[in-house]
């Protein structure tokens, strides 16, 4: 049965003292004018399209991660990312996931990307981002990185579908 949305209220959840179930990254390697995207084959997302990414293991900072993940998952060694934003998801559905998300980008990377059995990626236009085949928030705040933008953004998910959101600008 859906959940009636219109008994979510989102300042129940307390946001300055929420605590992630999980921590993560995403990494948007530039390319002149292009950007490496991925057709996710497994994980949360699967069949979704998304930068490379990944959890964070322990012991390893964000953007260790974040490099980790990128070579993992399409073969390519990057170098001086940079963080841009921080996203964090409640998902109020199944065990209730809450994620924490570090993004960056970078501009210096070596390598062809590749598919591997969790991502087939593929560079896209700035312009051509696919947004309808991504996840709903990435519309209100990927834009805004792309311009090179710093973010916080908060969301809350039924399943795929974005409830609330709260995206402030640094």
């Amino acid at each position: 049965m859906k959940k009636d949305q219109s008994q979510l209220n989102p300042l129940t959840i307390d946001w300055m003292n929420w605590q992630p179930g999980m921590r993560a990254t995403l990494l948007f390697l530039h390319r002149e004018r292009e950007i490496l995207l991925i057709h996710k084959k497994r994980g949360l997302g699967c069949g979704k399209v998304n930068a490379p990414g990944g959890k964070i293991e322990p012991g390893e900072t964000a953007a260790e991660a974040a490099v980790r993940e990128v070579s993992e998952e399409v073969g390519l060694e990057v170098r001086n990312p940079e963080e841009m934003g921080v996203l964090r998801f409640q998902f109020i559905h199944g065990d209730c996931l809450a994620l924490h998300c570090v993004v960056f980008r970078s501009f210096d990377f070596d390598g062809e990307a590749h598919e591997t059995d969790e991502a087939d990626p593929f560079w896209c236009s700035v312009e051509e981002v696919p947004y309808e085949k991504m996840w709903s928030d990435d519309r209100y705040w990927l834009p805004g990185l792309l311009k090179g933008g710093r973010f916080d953004g908060d969301f809350v998910f039924d399943d795929e579908e974005l409830l609330w959101r709260n995206v402030r600008w640094r």
